[in-house]
Order: structure tokens, then sequence, then C-alpha cells
């Protein structure tokens, strides 16, 4: 196919002219090896002629398999520059799941961390779409390699606003993984959204520790990140010791993280002796942040100003922000849409409620998907008389700050009366012997669904069933305290944070 004009509306275009305008400035570190903007642009063009010397044309998929790595961010823009769409696909994945995402997606070529090769392998008799495997790194034929390599004297890009740029598989937290198609155009406007309400500079000095195959790191983060001209220093996978050690080291300004990682964090021994006074930007998402787990982090990191970053894959994912200044007032809120989201709150009806009463969020935005790959049921369902329905059960108050519930599907049927599983989670984490929970509904003959608490333990604490549920009937109402508590070792999530309820409930 013949190379076309680049749309000036482009993920290419944003590296394309941050290059122009910082070209000697560092644009990403990795390890020992650092770019400036100028060379990075030169290892995409390299990389990007590297790909399509496989025989692959505009729209071909390309699956991404790997961890973190400047290999894996220099694959991202090859593909965006080369017109291919990119596919990340979770590193924790192997065998079926793995199977079905490269197979589902139709890509034509992976590329892939040689750390991981054999997992293909293993499966590469099952992938007849694939014509070529690539090593992300650590190889005389790796896509870092051909990186290196002296660039063309001339690159027409082949992508452009309209085109697709990836297929963000959802976290699959409750049925198989959907592939949200991503355009140029959409993930832009998300970056504009991100820039504006997480109040990035090119000063800020970025750390990005979680997994690039997820949408927040790479379009919350990474990319934004880039189109202001910051330096972004990045880390293979969210160690926490090493965290607090380049923090220290590097001067971080910002630093996002799971909620799953900043608890850890924050309970480190390493910490005592880490000096994080550089810190001044902490964002979190991905998954909830139970609010006496922030208070606790806020208590204890005074200096730095909390962001609470809330959406979805289908958006980009940036949907919401809480900003600092908003943290006091309403701790358990996620804030209000950025700049690109308009929102609704409807109920089973399609009807808007009132502020205070639970309903589903719907989203306009030029932000969102324009479907799900190959899947035509699910797009229809999911897009509805002109905006997209989430699937989250929230609450929006007068002045428009979102508070979320639940998701739809783990609001629990107890004898009839509808509960919210956050509401008990949020509960249960108040005692102090509890380290992480789940609440889920267990089928039951007399409640329909038994309310069920699936707790770890913090370490050196101890606490019984009889204890929690005492715990938690003096502080909610009588229907929402648990029938039930299990006690486990960890709780079941993927590589993102994002909890499994279903395979606690397949348990």
């Amino acid at each position: 196919m013949a190379p076309r004009p680049s749309s000036t509306n482009s993920i290419d275009g944003i590296l394309r002219r941050s290059a122009a305008r910082h070209p000697d400035r560092t644009a990403l570190v990795f390890d020992d090896r650092d770019y400036t903007y100028r060379q990075l642009d030169d290892a995409v063009t390299a990389a990007a002629t590297g790909l399509l010397a496989h025989g692959l044309d505009q729209g071909d998929r390309v699956a991404a398999y790997g961890t973190n790595s400047d290999a894996y961010v220099i694959g991202f823009l090859a593909c965006c520059r080369a017109g291919l769409i990119h596919v990340p696909i979770n590193y924790a994945l192997r065998g079926d799941e793995l199977r079905y995402l490269v197979v589902q997606s139709g890509a034509r070529a992976v590329l892939v961390d040689p750390a991981l090769s054999e997992r293909i392998e293993e499966i590469r008799g099952d992938l007849a779409d694939v014509e070529a495997v690539v090593p992300l790194r650590d190889a005389d034929d790796s896509l870092l390699a051909s990186a290196s390599a002296e660039p063309a004297a001339a690159f027409d890009p082949r992508s452009s606003g309209d085109d697709l740029a990836q297929l963000l598989y959802t976290s699959g937290t409750t049925s198989k993984p959907k592939g949200a198609m991503m355009s140029h155009a959409a993930l832009i406007s998300e970056y504009v959204s991100s820039v504006i309400a997480l109040d990035f500079t090119a000063d800020d000095n970025p750390l990005i520790a979680m997994p690039l195959y997820h949408s927040a790191g790479m379009h919350v983060f990474m990319l934004p990140y880039l189109s202001v001209g910051a330096t972004v220093r990045l880390m293979a996978t969210p160690d926490i010791p090493e965290i607090l050690r380049r923090v220290e080291a590097d001067r971080i300004g910002s630093l996002f993280l799971a909620p799953t990682v900043w608890v850890p964090l924050a309970n480190h021994p390493d910490l005592a002796t880490s000096d994080l006074s550089s810190l001044r930007k902490a964002q979190y998402g991905a998954s909830i942040m139970p609010v006496t787990v922030l208070n606790r982090l806020r208590g204890q990191f005074p200096g730095m100003q909390f962001y609470n970053c809330f959406g979805q894959s289908e958006i980009g994912p940036l949907a919401t922000v809480l900003r600092p200044e908003e943290h006091e007032d309403r701790p358990s809120s996620c804030g209000r849409p950025v700049f690109f989201v308009e929102t609704r709150v409807v109920d089973a009806d399609g009807n808007d409620v009132e502020p205070g009463v639970p309903g589903e969020i719907l989203y306009r935005s030029p932000q969102l998907c324009r479907g799900y790959w190959e899947n035509p049921a699910a797009t229809e369902e999911a897009f509805r008389d002109g905006w997209f329905h989430s699937g989250d059960l929230v609450t929006r108050d007068a002045e428009g700050f979102v508070t979320v519930v639940d998701r739809i599907k783990d609001v629990i049927n107890t004898g009839g009366i509808l509960v919210a599983s956050r509401e008990v989670e949020d509960t249960i984490y108040t005692h102090e012997a509890v380290s992480e929970v789940a609440v889920i509904g267990e089928p039951d003959e007399k409640w329909i669904e038994a309310i069920t608490a699936v707790v770890v333990v913090r370490d050196g604490r101890s606490v019984t069933e009889q204890e929690l549920i005492e715990h938690v009937r003096s502080r909610i109402a009588p229907f929402k305290v648990p029938k039930k508590v299990r006690f486990v070792d960890e709780l079941p999530r993927n590589q993102s944070g994002k909890l499994l309820k279903r395979e606690l409930r397949s348990q």
C-alpha cells in the first residue's frame, strides 16, 4: 500500500514535534541507555523501517509481549510511524489467555522479550496469521538492534488521525477481554486531557514503573510527558526497593502507582532511610483506593500532591481526576470529568438521576474507542443513544464530583436488597488487622447472594471471622454485614492491579 501523508493529529506527529522543539533534551532513560528527543526520533524511524521489512502493511496488527523497556516504547512509536496497529499484551499471560489475544486481534507479527519467547513458541502452531516473531531486545535481529541502525534518509509516515493506533484489550475481570479500537486522534485527545488535569510540565522528572501494556502507563503518563518535552525515566517492573532508590537517586518529582503498590511502599522498611523530598506529584489509579488507606498515605507524605485518576480502557483511559486541593473535602471521590469528557449518570431506564442517587456513568468524548474489534454485539451493547455505557455505578454531587459505588456486576443482591461491595470493603479496611479485602456475593438459597469477605491479614496481626463481622456490624446497616469471612494469603489481581473478583467467585 502506498504511503499516505501524515496528519498532524497522529501520535507519530507528537514525537516529531517534540524532537523539533527539544532535539538535545533527554527524552527517555532506561537502565544504562538514554535517548535525546532527536535520537529517539531517529530510533523510531529505523525501527519502523525494520518492521516494514517483515512484509507488514498499513493496518496490520503487531502484538507486543514484554516488560517495560526502551525497546517497548520504540516499538509502539514505530508502529505508529509505520501505520501499524499496536496490540499490547499483559506479560503475565500465557497459554490459552495469550493465544486468545494474539488470535483474536489477527496479529501478523509479535514483538517479544527474549525471556518470554518460550511462551510464544509453546503456542506458535496455533498462530496461523503470525508471519514474524521479532525479539524486542538482547538479540542481533531484535527491534532494538534495528532501531540502532542508521535511519533511512527519507521516511514517509503512514499514520493519520483517523487510523487505528492500538487495540487496547480490557482487563477481562468479568468476561473475555475485548479489544477497544483506539484511533490516533482519540488518544491525542486523551493526552491533552491528561496534561491539563494532572498539571504536567517538562520539569516534572517523572518515573514510570507501572506496566506500559496497561493504557494508563502508556497513555496517561508516557506519551503525555513526551508531548510536553519531559525526561521520562522508565523501570522494567514496579519493584518497591528499586522505586525508593530511584526516587532518591534521580530526584524524581512525579510518580504514578496503583494502590496495590502505594500501600506496600508506604509500609516498606526501606522507607525510613529513603529521601523522597523531591517527590511532589503522586498519582494513583487502575483500582479503587480505600479512603482509610488514602488518608494514611496522605499523613505519611504531607508534602505530596495526590491525584486520583479514574477511567477505563475504552476512553483512553482517563475520564475523571480528583485534584490535590479537592482531596481534603472529598477523599472518596474520583473527581470531575477531564477536559475532553462529558458524562451523564442514569438509572436502568436511561433517565438522568438526581445528585447523590446511584446510577451508571455514561461518557461522550473524542477520547472514546470506536468499538470492540471483531465484536459488533458488544459494541452495540456499550454504545447506545450516542453515549458509551461504562458499567460503573456512581453517584454525582451537585458540583459534578463523581464517587464510584461499584462495578454494576459487583453489586450484591442479598435478600432482594442491592449492596455495593465497595462500601463493605471500606468498612472492613478500618480494622487494623486487615491488609487487603475483597467482598463478593456467593450463591445462597436463602439470601440469593450471601455477602462474603475475602481477607488478607497484615503480617504480625490476627483476627477471627467473628471479630471482623462484629467490627462491621457496629459501623454499617445489618443487611450489609458479611455472612461469612474467608482468609487467604493473597487476592488474585492482574498485572495492572485490578482485582479479579470472577476468580474469587469461581473458587
